[in-house]
């Protein structure tokens, strides 16, 4: 497609294609912005669809890749292992109510925004905010938050590699207790006969019942007696060979630095020609997950205890509505499940022609992002739910989220079914897909951020850019790779980006919608659309008041139920926090230190920094 500008054309299109002095120049006022007639048609259409609108930035090679992209990078490693375990903790499928109304006051319309602004100008989270140069900071707050969650993020995908690699055997090595690295509490005995009565399985394997004792020494063996599956020392003792504590950092384990090298070389190989080479594997990392998901629910659905888990997962208690926790976990995960305000929607959404529908895009992904996490719940509570029935024990006694939940209950469980290797390869196959989508666009963000801040210099060498990325990463995320790595990646993913993003997310809104002006954006997104997108007064009120409250309600509910960060019964020192809140603030912090910046620079009339 071939745009045929004119005069008015750049006016409207203000904050790419034309400065605030040009169209000062052209005699234009800020009210003119609201009055002004759109265009019908804009563009002619190329005979050629595969030619690039912008030849120096290029662009998709079709509209599907974008949105396989985006699906790709919203749904990730947190729709799996987070969500199933916010729903059952918090009302089962009563959390789902204020789980869907969060969708469309705070994750949507900011999912939107996004992929209309990066579309409509082009360009990467930082040059993009020539709308308003005073907060340019606003993009190098994303460039900083997507570089520091792309290092830790490729390490649980080199987790991933490992587990993968370590399942092309006839026996998991996380089935037995016999190894070298398992303990005198890693037992494989049947304690469904024992705990399945109320009984106390000791480490020799004598099961105790409460007739047998008296009260306080049967309580003094439950809090005791602690035993471990085959799973949890395998991941903990073997792969991790855990220290201490963060203080303890120990040597580079030369296992996980191999499988973190795999990983970067994957995600260079990848996006070594853009999003004409990333677009492409879209097609495996978008779709294979789904196709794997639907394997393991038929599969578990054959499995006993498939229903009591079910239940367990979706049974509603109504009276948890009441709670503020519930409400506020429901806004957290939608905002975070979406992944905006990382510069990684702006990114995908600026390699699009101008007239792409991206309300349609946004509807679309917005939509299936979240009707993922729920459908992943019925596979995840389905197959613990068997484990619980195999051990005997109720069923939130196995449920599990995050790392505990992909490499220590689900590598339990598939040890107890036929063809065991075969269902491991297949769920950290699913894994990785889950992971590469997403990291794919983490990496592709720091890329273009500097590639659009140097063009001249670094466009043509783009690959260049790309490698010196990847071998930068690698090396910072090799500090994730020693004996004490579990605990730096536990800071960087309780930190890096949590507060901040929320943050970001307030001032995006802020300057969208009230220096660079509401309607002036709607009119920008009716240029491209040539419409308003259904209904303009709900984007409108969203963008305005809504969204940014709801923003600062989860910004105050996080701020409120702060906790000392911890990984199981270890508490960080608070030495180690000051490192979390330092990585937090960093990308919070740029954004006033470059509107100072700005306004030293400027010279004549400060307002057009504005």
């Amino acid at each position: 497609m071939e745009l045929q500008k004119t005069s008015a054309y750049r006016t409207i299109r203000s904050g790419s294609d034309a400065s605030y002095e040009e169209n000062r120049q052209l005699g234009m006022k800020n009210s003119d912005y609201l009055n002004v007639k759109v265009p019908e048609l804009l563009v002619t259409r190329s005979p050629d669809a595969n030619i690039d609108e912008n030849k120096e930035r290029g662009n998709w090679s079709n509209k599907l890749e974008f949105i396989l992209s985006c699906l790709s990078y919203a749904v990730g490693l947190g729709n799996i292992w987070r969500f199933p375990y916010l729903c059952y903790s918090n009302g089962g499928g009563a959390f789902l109510i204020p789980y869907m109304i969060m969708i469309f006051v705070a994750g949507l319309p900011l999912f939107f925004l996004e992929l209309a602004f990066g579309q409509y100008a082009s360009e990467g989270p930082v040059t993009i905010w020539k709308i308003s140069p005073l907060f340019q900071g606003i993009g190098y707050g994303m460039f900083l938050v997507s570089a520091l969650v792309g290092i830790y993020y490729n390490m649980i995908v080199a987790w991933t590699f490992f587990y993968l690699f370590s399942s092309f055997t006839s026996k998991l090595p996380w089935s037995a207790c016999d190894n070298w690295w398992n303990t005198e509490a890693c037992r494989r005995f049947d304690t469904k006969n024992c705990t399945g009565h109320g009984g106390l399985m000791l480490l020799n394997g004598t099961c105790i019942f409460k007739d047998m004792v008296d009260n306080e020494t049967f309580a003094h063996i439950g809090k005791t007696v602690k035993m471990k599956m085959p799973s949890d020392e395998y991941y903990h003792n073997y792969m991790l060979d855990i220290s201490e504590g963060v203080h303890d950092l120990g040597m580079v384990r030369w296992q996980l630095c191999l499988c973190l090298f795999v990983a970067w070389i994957l995600v260079y190989l990848a996006l070594i020609k853009g999003v004409k080479s990333f677009g492409k594997l879209t097609y495996f990392t978008a779709f294979f997950p789904y196709i794997v998901l639907t394997i393991l629910l038929v599969r578990a659905a054959t499995l006993p205890g498939y229903v009591d888990g079910i239940l367990f997962y979706v049974t509603p208690q109504w009276h948890m509505l009441t709670s503020a926790k519930v409400w506020g976990d429901a806004a957290v995960q939608i905002f975070f499940s979406l992944s905006p305000c990382f510069g990684g929607l702006i990114t995908l959404a600026s390699y699009n022609t101008f007239h792409n529908n991206c309300y349609r895009d946004a509807l679309l992904v917005g939509i299936i992002n979240p009707m993922t996490s729920v459908y992943a719940g019925f596979v995840l509570f389905g197959i613990v739910g068997f484990m619980a029935h195999e051990l005997g024990v109720p069923v939130e006694e196995v449920s599990a989220q995050g790392a505990g939940l992909a490499f220590i209950a689900y590598p339990e469980a598939v040890t107890r079914l036929p063809l065991s290797p075969l269902w491991a390869i297949l769920f950290f196959v699913m894994l990785l897909t889950l992971g590469m989508g997403t990291q794919f666009t983490i990496c592709e963000t720091v890329v273009t951020t500097i590639v659009d801040t140097f063009p001249e210099q670094l466009r043509k060498k783009k690959q260049f850019v790309l490698a010196g990325v990847c071998c930068i990463m690698f090396s910072l995320g090799l500090i994730l790779c020693t004996r004490g790595g579990m605990y730096m990646l536990q800071l960087m993913d309780a930190f890096a980006a949590s507060y901040s993003t929320l943050i970001i997310g307030f001032i995006e809104l802020f300057v969208i919608s009230w220096v660079y002006g509401v309607d002036r954006f709607m009119n920008d997104i009716k240029v491209m659309l040539g419409k308003y997108p259904f209904h303009p007064m709900y984007w409108k009120y969203c963008w305005k008041y809504l969204t940014p409250i709801v923003l600062l309600c989860i910004l105050l509910f996080n701020f409120i139920d702060f906790k000392p960060t911890q990984y199981a019964d270890y508490v960080f020192p608070n030495w180690s926090l000051v490192i979390g809140w330092i990585m937090c603030m960093s990308s919070v912090v740029v954004i006033p230190s470059m509107a100072v910046y700005k306004v030293y620079l400027a010279t004549g009339d400060r307002k057009s920094v504005v």
